[in-house]
């Protein structure tokens, strides 16, 4: 009844509102209509009449006749002939004074009128008796001119326009009521019918049309119940946890995983020796971590130019140095094989099919047939890598779109987990790509296919329902092929929790001193930074533009803010990221001669690789960071600031679009195309007192230490290990024969 009540007290208020609104409405329309009314009968009076005023024009004595034809109406008050020059030829019986010609005259020179319009003139005056206008109409047929003045009593549009505005109120007064009063009671009954079929099905006793609910219900309250226990006795998921996982659920079997990047590459320097580097790669970051705790072999393209001498015969190298917890087994392409694979339909086709950044996909026979070429080289290392017919195998990002179907074709029994690293489109982008069907249907050699959003999996199964034939499960989130189900599932990626780079790095303010003095800053500048690599789906351009607005914005800035952007080289052999690097230098440039002063500099650009502790430092001395991604699937340099940050302090400003944004939401959340809302934000951040900071930090670090990358690798090993469960049983069954005692039928 509360509820009801409340709710019959807003509707009579709006009710109440609306009428005022057509109150105003109604008068002003009524006016109108009896206004246009008046004076569309003084037309048709003085038109009926014209030939005669000309006629008797020169006849004073028979004009008055002709006037007394034109205010028949009743509230017509009187009609006059009026020569050009204002003298009153003549006028009908009880013509108002205040309307004689002269005076008519000198009110339309008041008024800036001309009684020669050609298509009339009136005046409206309020006398003593009521409203009053005067409507008149020029004669120029006449020797020398002359107008004809009707006088028109107006009082009695008041009183109609109340009578026609009252009634039409009152009415719609009454259907909004009837209205309301409709909705309130079809309300209240389709309210307690769904309370009452909802009570049905949860007593299992009726409520069909609520059980498919009810069980995706009950299937995530035990999904979560079961979570939460293996939380509670694991706690947070660490190596020591994923590797316990594994030990439970996968008897301690290796996990093969192969990508395209190395997690280590062995480069020669130029005095001879072999240093290890590591990439700028957020899937090496992701997956590392995850290698170092679980074991198993990284199948991967073996790049560095060092990296032939120290693998061994079968082209194994065990790392990580001096750790060698796992192998990395190095494929070779030549150079022909690189530049169709990898840099011309991976990443000049896939990779902007697959951000929305503004750059055309440029697919070529010869890449395609390269890409498909390498696929397969791969496909065949994994399986010469395996150590049973049923392995688990991890394939990893867009390079290897064939491989799942290529496996499971020498391993039918393999449980493969692919899991694509970035943005999947929907199905209209997907459909630029000429070889759409052959890259669905290789995905769909896995057992289970993982994004980073729930948003990319129906992207996903859309394409597949578009380009494919299939039956899709939307109950289930998964595709049905020839009686073989592969299951969707959105994995959002994450990074390794505490992070090693930190260990023997200085404090945040150590940090800071120390990148103020290498860079020549004052030491109480403010510092920015962006860490990415050179990309043009990183937003850089914007990222630099709203750095020029902010300093535009905030002259208190100038002189104190610095924005650093690390950024890796990237792909150098393909054009659009030269003239990106051309773009971002210049534009560097250009920012600098406009606000630089003295050995003042508001952008420092960094345009090389910087190892993980350099760039864990540069986070934990900046002010705020800036990720500014145009599209992303997650981007991992928002998780790995949060995750820098042990002091609680700082700010990140994120962009709308990356994946990260949907789960950092204590983020200055920003669209990177809006140079002024992200030049505001950077200035809310660096204007943000320390125990908001503190708080949003708080926050965000609590979300990356829960939901870190053995939480998403154990979580998807887990799923890979109960599918490959449930697989081995359903095989064991297929196998009894329909006439022994073992048989379920």
């Amino acid at each position: 009844m509360a509820r009801t009540a409340r709710f019959l007290a807003v509707l009579l208020v709006g009710l109440g509102l609306l009428t005022w609104v057509a109150h105003l409405a109604l008068t002003r329309t009524t006016r109108r209509w009896f206004e246009r009314d008046v004076e569309l009968r003084e037309r048709l009076a003085v038109a009926s009449a014209r030939s005669s005023l000309v006629r008797q024009w020169a006849n004073p004595a028979a004009l008055p006749e002709v006037l007394a034809d034109i205010t028949r109406d009743e509230r017509v008050m009187g009609a006059a002939a009026c020569d050009r020059d204002g003298r009153t030829r003549a006028a009908s019986e009880g013509f108002p004074e205040a309307f004689a010609c002269r005076g008519v005259l000198a009110g339309l020179g008041a008024r800036g009128l001309s009684p020669d319009a050609r298509d009339g003139w009136s005046l409206d005056v309020d006398l003593p008796g009521g409203p009053v206008r005067a409507y008149g109409v020029a004669l120029p047929e006449l020797p020398g001119g002359g107008f004809v003045v009707i006088v028109h009593d107006m009082s009695f549009v008041g009183r109609r326009e109340a009578t026609t505005r009252n009634q039409l109120l009152l009415a719609f007064f009454v259907l909004a009521l009837a209205a309301a009063a409709v909705t309130v009671v079809a309300a209240r009954l389709a309210w307690r019918g769904w309370q009452d079929d909802l009570r049905r099905a949860l007593r299992g006793d009726g409520g069909r049309e609520f059980q498919p609910l009810m069980r995706d219900v009950r299937e995530l309250v035990a999904r979560l119940s079961q979570e939460r226990d293996a939380d509670a006795r694991g706690g947070v998921w660490s190596p020591e946890r994923l590797r316990g996982a594994l030990t439970h659920h996968l008897q301690g079997e290796r996990v093969v995983i192969v990508a395209n990047r190395e997690p280590y590459i062995h480069e020669r320097k130029e005095d001879g020796t072999v240093r290890v580097v590591h990439p700028a790669s957020g899937l090496v970051t992701a997956l590392e971590p995850v290698m170092r705790a679980c074991s198993g072999i990284w199948v991967a393209h073996g790049s560095g130019s060092a990296d032939r001498e120290t693998v061994d015969a079968h082209d194994r190298v065990k790392v990580p140095p001096g750790e060698e917890s796992y192998v990395v087994r190095r494929v070779w392409l030549t150079e022909e094989e690189e530049a169709g694979y990898y840099y011309g339909f991976s990443n000049e086709g896939l990779w902007p099919l697959c951000h929305v950044a503004h750059t055309r996909p440029e697919f070529r026979d010869v890449d395609w047939e390269q890409y498909r070429k390498v696929n397969q080289r791969f496909a065949d290392a994994v399986c010469d890598e395996v150590d049973s017919d049923d392995p688990i195998v991890l394939v990893q990002d867009y390079h290897f779109a064939l491989a799942p179907a290529m496996i499971r074709a020498r391993l039918p029994r393999a449980t493969i987990i692919t899991f694509w690293h970035i943005p999947w489109p929907n199905p209209e982008r997907v459909g630029i790509c000429p070889w759409r069907q052959e890259l669905i249907e290789g995905l769909l050699g896995s057992s289970v296919v993982g994004f980073h959003t729930q948003q990319h999996c129906n992207n996903f199964l859309d394409a597949v329902d578009a380009f494919v034939e299939s039956r899709i499960d939307r109950e289930h989130n998964a595709v049905v092929q020839r009686a073989r189900r592969t299951l969707v599932r959105p994995y959002p990626i994450s990074i390794e929790w505490p992070v090693r780079w930190l260990d023997g790095l200085p404090s945040p303010a150590e940090c800071a001193a120390g990148v103020r003095r290498e860079l020549g800053l004052a030491p109480d500048a403010l510092l920015g930074v962006g860490i990415d690599r050179l990309d043009y789906t990183k937003g850089i351009e914007e990222r630099l533009a709203a750095v020029d607005t902010l300093l535009e914005r905030h002259p208190e800035l100038r002189g104190r803010f610095t924005f650093i952007q690390l950024a890796a080289p990237s792909r150098t052999r393909i054009a659009r990221y030269q003239e990106l690097n051309d773009r971002v230098e210049a534009l560097a440039d250009k920012i600098n001669a406009r606000w630089s002063e003295g050995s003042y500099r508001p952008v420092v650009l960094l345009r090389a690789h910087h190892e993980p502790p350099s760039v864990f430092r540069y986070f934990r001395a900046a002010e705020l960071c800036y990720v500014s991604s145009l599209h992303d699937g997650m981007n991992l340099v928002a998780k790995e600031f949060v995750a820098a940050r042990t002091d609680e302090r700082g700010v990140l400003v994120l962009s709308q679009f990356t994946g990260a944004a949907r789960e950092l939401t204590e983020a200055l959340v920003v669209n990177p195309y809006d140079l002024g809302e992200a030049s505001e934000a950077m200035a809310t951040a660096l204007a943000m007192p320390v125990e908001q900071q503190q708080e949003r930090m708080r926050a965000m670090r609590s979300l990356v230490a829960h939901f870190n990358v053995y939480r998403w690798a154990g979580r998807m090993l887990i799923d890979a290990a109960q599918l490959r469960s449930r697989e081995r049983l359903s095989v064991r069954l297929s196998r009894r024969e329909p006439g022994s005692r073992e048989s379920v039928l």
